[in-house]
């Protein structure tokens, strides 16, 4: 069967551009073969990354139509299959660079920052750990059991690529990276589980900077569910922190009991606890006090508070759940 793949073109001082290639393929053929036989048989010039060729070392991660995943993985077939692209009666393919990093050249970007990032969290089991030299660090199938997921990461970058919180703050240090730092808070052999969650604690940088948009799961090729891992973290942080600890953590918390007390959260008291500190931060009281005085005259701030139908129900699931988590 006859492909167009359409391949987004460009350097750091041209201007993007789409060329178009066709090839006779089979539905078989990963787009990765695709790839070298467009580089070797029409266009030496084609600048793509690539290596191991088996879904092992993430190096030829790209877009493909519209979402990150590994060109060594996906195939021809599947991919028509998924989202239908046709120019005419031959079937297309669209592949560009990753997002959230520059382009060096065509599918080549420039992955400083997202190895800056997982640097950042310091990805490596303590060295006071380390110093056992009389034996072999020994773990339980059940202690190795808790990162066996964000073990599998290879670092391709799909994750980092899709993340729409790196879109918006720079500061924040991607789903990689934070996956990363779930192994070393459940690494039984490291002996500095507080600092980490001390430095993961970060309202921009670390785990509060997730938007818990799902791209990240959904493009993972190794099943490493960054998401799920993010949030293994944050609830180690909320078990560990009390709420004047920040106001990421003092809002999940409020938010909790808040709708244990009344089935729904009562909108009076949220701002005031979470951004006012219970009374004792004035300038996040005055930060909101605009708002409020807006939606007092406008009437749309509520003077009372009726709990939900099946408050009793909710109380009694929240119950449940901290019971079951500490047990």
């Amino acid at each position: 069967m006859q492909v167009e793949f359409h391949i987004l073109r460009q350097t750091r001082d041209r201007a993007p551009r789409i060329q178009s290639y066709t090839l006779d393929v089979e539905p078989s053929d990963t787009i990765l073969t695709c790839l070298n036989r467009i580089k070797w048989e029409q266009d030496g010039s084609l600048a793509f990354r690539k290596n191991c060729r088996n879904t092992i070392c993430g190096s030829c991660s790209m877009r493909i139509n519209g979402r990150s995943a590994l060109a060594c993985k996906e195939n021809v077939g599947s991919e028509l299959k998924r989202l239908e692209t046709t120019n005419g009666n031959v079937p297309a393919i669209a592949i560009a660079p990753m997002g959230n990093m520059p382009v060096i050249k065509d599918l080549v970007v420039d992955m400083t920052r997202f190895w800056d990032d997982l640097d950042a969290v310091d990805p490596y089991v303590s060295s006071n750990a380390r110093r056992v030299p009389e034996r072999e660090f020994l773990q339980s199938p059940e202690e190795r059991e808790k990162f066996d997921s964000s073990g599998n990461c290879i670092l391709c970058g799909a994750c980092y690529s899709e993340c729409n919180a790196l879109e918006v703050n720079e500061n924040f240090v991607g789903p990689h990276a934070l996956a990363k730092a779930q192994r070393l808070v459940f690494d039984s052999r490291d002996d500095r589980t507080e600092e980490r969650l001390e430095n993961y604690n970060n309202a921009n940088s670390g785990v509060w900077g997730c938007t818990r948009c799902y791209y990240c799961n959904s493009v993972c090729p190794m099943e490493v569910a960054p998401l799920d891992r993010i949030g293994e973290v944050k609830s180690q942080i909320l078990e560990q922190s009390d709420p004047q600890t920040s106001t990421a953590v003092r809002h999940r918390k409020v938010l909790v009991e808040l709708v244990r007390e009344g089935g729904w959260i009562d909108e009076r008291k949220f701002g005031v606890q979470v951004v006012g500190n219970y009374f004792r931060d004035i300038r996040g009281l005055l930060s909101i006090a605009p708002l409020g005085l807006r939606l007092l005259v406008s009437g749309k701030l509520p003077l009372g508070f009726d709990p939900s139908e099946g408050t009793a129900e909710v109380r009694g699931i929240v119950d449940r759940v901290r019971a079951e988590t500490k047990s």
